[in-house]
């Protein structure tokens, strides 16, 4: 009865001891769980704050790419950090408008030195990119003026009485 648990200890370690995959060859994973590694050229920040890993010059040809959802920052840490630095990223490989990618959402997903990645900054704010620090927020100045009351001589508001409708008492 104790065969059982070793050989699935057996298992998970010779998976876990799986070499990675280059970037190239993860079109052919699509649906499996893997590791992939390549070099990430640049990190860039889409209009809605959507970060990915880019490994080749042009992204729109290249065969694989990292996602990292905004909300999923906290988890990860400063991505941009990893602009020029070999990784190897653990994850489900899915398949996006036609190209292989990995949604990074926890940075035990990274593998060696790079699974440590320095939090983002107190003041980044990922729904405004970086643009908008907490705790310093200001009202937009209205476009309207104030309405100019009429002044009093006296240096009081100046108040004017109905006029007479002829009431009969």
């Amino acid at each position: 009865m104790r065969i059982l648990p070793l050989i699935c200890l057996a298992l998970a370690a010779t998976s876990a001891g799986a070499a990675c995959i280059p970037i190239q060859q993860a079109a052919d994973h699509i649906g499996d769980s893997a590791c992939v590694a390549g070099k990430v050229l640049r990190v860039t920040e889409g209009p809605s704050g959507v970060t990915f890993l880019n490994f080749c010059a042009d992204y729109r040809t290249c065969p694989f790419t990292v996602v990292v959802f905004p909300r999923d920052l906290r988890h990860v840490g400063d991505v941009r950090q990893l602009a020029g630095k070999d990784i190897e990223i653990q994850g489900q490989i899915k398949a996006y408008d036609g190209r292989p990618e990995i949604i990074l959402r926890e940075s035990r997903q990274l593998h060696g030195a790079l699974r440590k990645l320095p939090p983002l900054p107190k003041d980044y704010d990922v729904a405004r990119r970086g643009r908008y620090s907490a705790g310093k927020f200001q009202h937009p100045a209205s476009s309207r003026k104030p309405a100019q009351q009429p002044k009093n001589p006296s240096g009081g508001i100046a108040v004017e009485e109905p006029p007479d409708r002829g009431v009969v008492e």
